[in-house]
């Protein structure tokens, strides 16, 4: 049960990080025909909130599965965390806003996708399995 809950932590963890991507690259070009969604887009409070939500649900699915102790997931995960806190609460970054946050948002998804991948099994061939060892 606890590998299950883990796995789902880290698919939440991406879709959440797929939508910080998308929430920078797509929004401000759909805003544009939209020009009543404008607040969004430079409102602070919605980086924000996004950060307030990726920190404890990524820091819960990496020491759910003692990801934390690979180097390959744990660190891509604090740097990526670190970028878009920094965006998001650093206000002297604001001009570097958007390239912090996908950068961010692209390590914590490669680092969630990395430690998801790590949980599945492996298969090794022998004479047992269907398909045999040729």
């Amino acid at each position: 049960m606890v590998q299950l809950k883990a796995r789902w932590l880290d698919i939440a963890s991406m879709v959440l990080s797929a939508l910080c991507v998308v929430h920078c690259v797509a929004l401000p070009f759909i805003v544009a025909g939209m020009p009543f969604l404008g607040a969004f887009t430079d409102a602070d409070w919605v980086h924000q909130s996004l950060v307030i939500m990726a920190v404890p649900l990524s820091l819960w699915a990496i020491y759910a599965t003692n990801a934390w102790r690979r180097w390959p997931v744990s660190i891509p995960m604090a740097a990526g965390l670190i970028f878009l806190a920094a965006a998001a609460f650093i206000p002297a970054l604001h001009d570097v806003e958007a390239v912090l946050s996908v950068l961010g948002a692209l390590m914590i998804a490669a680092a969630h996708g990395a430690n998801y991948l790590s949980q599945r099994p492996v298969h090794v061939h022998s004479t047992t399995c269907a398909h045999g060892a040729d």
